[in-house]
């Protein structure tokens, strides 16, 4: 028999996912992949990205047609059906609570306390529970009760006002950038209150003490516009859209070549001084109007047509060779079927090969952090609805007679 896979530095700790989409699963994703035990307490109807397709996987016919989209993000989880509308429902969902070390939510705001689990009654509960709440626009302030979707976000963030060509209009990130930041923001903020809650408890010599963590949205795409943002509050100025260029570093954007495009990104002064040789401009190195990044983004419209007329006279792959042996950083403009193919990505297990016993074959994208000696890992594939609600019912101490009841009553 294989080796059982490691369970990861999280094993042991039990996360209650009651959220949908993208933001609050994308965060779970990430606290089941360093092994926690994931629990996605889904709606009768299941996660609303079970039906974001096409493209699907499983078939129609047999029920089990699913989204790529919910399998992107809802691996190394254990799914349970529940209807919270119902009294049944809700005490099934406390018992999980009184056993977890936190819960993920992102009803609107307030609507988990409507639910009946207000921090209060949470606190009762489970004192030493962590609970994220994940909102669109945060709980205070005159936009707070409005819905949150990362596409608007990212419009009220900023994020699109700096997103597209210089003459075009703004444009929206290539994925829901938004719901993925402020989904990291959540992991990294549980983990913190994992942390914060064991030093608490070993301080104490008493029981350890959770806490609510509130992140947003609209908070998350605006701490994500890092230099852009301190431009404008250095400056007071709007940032213009540059397309692919970068507002302070100059070259670094792509350029057109004889049967292609590249990009290239020019980082330090001594890449500088390699590149105008690597690409047969050797002058470029002593012009003065070129000398130091500040004078190139001084000269920006005079330097880039210089640049974009070479790099159009030879093809992308002889000038990737020239720019690589230059150390000069570039790279081709890759399609996603061609990045996860690239043998650099290969070689760092981009793609896993995952099976699943309904859906077949359904890879997953790789784990972004590598830990020595604990590593995360890819342990189950994302489950069909519902696909463990007897199991977790039997754990939290429900017996046969009671799971079959709640089940013939559509509870689970």
């Amino acid at each position: 028999m294989p080796p059982e896979p490691n369970p990861g530095p999280l094993a042991g700790l039990r996360i209650v996912d009651c959220s949908t989409v993208l933001a609050g699963p994308f965060c779970t994703m990430l606290l089941g992949d360093l092994g926690a035990d994931v629990i996605k307490v889904e709606p009768p109807e299941g996660d609303a990205t079970r039906g974001w397709g096409p493209p699907w996987v499983g078939s129609k016919t047999d029920g089990s047609r699913t989204a790529a989209y919910y399998l992107a993000v809802n691996r190394n989880k254990r799914s349970l059906r529940l209807d919270l509308s119902r009294d049944e429902g809700r005490e099934v969902l406390a018992a999980l609570l009184r056993a977890a070390d936190a819960v993920v939510e992102n009803f609107r705001v307030g609507g988990f306390a409507r639910l009946g689990f207000s921090d209060e009654i949470l606190r009762e509960l489970n004192p030493g529970l962590i609970h994220l709440a994940i909102s669109g626009f945060g709980t205070r302030g005159p936009d707070a009760d409005k819905p949150g979707y990362d596409f608007v976000i990212q419009a009220v963030g900023g994020l699109m006002s700096i997103t597209g060509e210089p003459e075009g209009r703004p444009m929206k990130v290539g994925v829901a950038i938004s719901d993925v930041v402020s989904g990291l923001f959540g992991a990294v903020a549980v983990l913190a209150g994992l942390v914060a809650r064991e030093r608490d408890g070993a301080r104490t010599s008493g029981p350890p003490a959770g806490q609510r963590i509130d992140v947003s949205l609209l908070q998350s795409t605006l701490a994500v516009l890092v230099n852009q943002a301190q431009n404008a509050l250095v400056t007071g100025r709007v940032p213009i859209r540059r397309g692919n260029a970068h507002p302070s570093i100059v070259p670094y954007e792509t350029f057109a070549t004889a049967d292609g495009e590249i990009a290239i990104g020019v980082g330090s002064e001594r890449q500088w001084a390699r590149f105008g040789p690597a690409i047969g401009l050797p002058e470029l190195a002593t012009e003065a109007r070129f000398a130091t990044n500040g004078d190139r983004v001084e000269h920006r419209a005079e330097l880039i047509p210089i640049l974009a007329a070479r790099f159009q006279t030879a093809t992308s792959a002889s000038w990737l060779r020239a720019l690589d042996g230059a150390g000069i950083p570039a790279g081709p403009i890759l399609d996603l079927p061609a990045a996860f193919s690239s043998p650099q990505a290969v070689a760092l297990g981009s793609r896993v090969p995952v099976r699943h016993d309904i859906l077949g074959q359904v890879d997953q994208v790789g784990i972004p952090f590598e830990l020595s000696a604990t590593p995360a890992g890819i342990r189950t594939p994302p489950p069909m609805l519902g696909e463990h609600s007897a199991e977790i019912l039997a754990e939290a101490g429900y017996g046969p007679d009671a799971i079959e009841r709640l089940g013939s009553e559509g509870v689970i």
